[in-house]
């Protein structure tokens, strides 16, 4: 049974947020830590959101727009779960 690290409170809105400025300020940037033991890659999570993918790209799309996208892009993602001998 996979339980939703949402639900559990193992990420947190504060660590969505976090993520989602993190992406902006560096669309480059790869894998981070994700909440309470995951850890996720935004690019990609953008990537394989057609909205936030197209979205991003677009000159006219303002910050408020972009940021609302990557949110979405990140929440609908699975983060990946760390083992505890990989955080050392």
């Amino acid at each position: 049974m996979t339980l939703d690290p949402f639900l559990t409170l193992d990420i947190i809105d504060d660590d969505v947020s976090a993520l989602v400025e993190a992406y902006l300020a560096d669309p480059t940037s790869r894998t981070a830590a994700f909440g309470e033991g995951y850890r996720i890659d935004p690019a990609a999570a953008v990537a394989s959101h057609p909205f936030a993918r197209t979205l991003i790209e677009q000159s006219w799309a303002g910050e408020g727009l972009r940021h609302a996208a990557v949110r979405a892009a990140v929440l609908l993602a699975e983060p990946e779960r760390v083992r505890a001998s990989s955080r050392l």
